[in-house]
């Protein structure tokens, strides 16, 4: 199975809550994983807020390690906007929605915007 590890997944990890335990048998795992550049985006603003550059810089290296970064091409930005529309998500939400589906992957989150969502493996609360 092949994942894309969510930017909420990444902060809840990196943060060593709960969620991010459940979210350890993926990140350390050996499935295909692979991570939008809207979610090193993501991750770097949220560590920034909270911790010196350096340190966004090392959990950014770790993600790149990790996983393959996906680039946003033209066809998943096409694809954002029309699931922006059809499913009135956020921009961000909805590129990295056409980013797991661009790549056949389920979409690792615990982010409630996609709860319920086919193709998602759903970490947050109540699930």
């Amino acid at each position: 199975m092949t994942v894309l590890i969510d930017s909420w997944t990444w902060i809840e990890y990196f943060r060593g809550s709960e969620a991010g335990e459940r979210a350890r048998e993926f990140i350390d795992g050996d499935e295909e994983a692979v991570v939008s550049t809207i979610n090193l985006a993501e991750v770097y603003r949220w560590i920034i807020r909270f911790y010196p550059v350096e340190v966004a810089e090392e959990k950014v290296r770790a993600m790149k390690h990790r996983c393959t970064v996906i680039e946003v091409t033209e066809r998943i930005a096409i694809e954002s906007a029309k699931l922006k529309h059809r499913l009135k998500l956020g921009l961000e939400d909805a590129i990295i929605l056409a980013t797991a589906r661009e790549m056949g992957a389920k979409l690792l989150t615990g982010d409630p915007d996609f709860k319920g969502m086919e193709g998602v493996v759903f970490l947050g609360a109540g699930d």
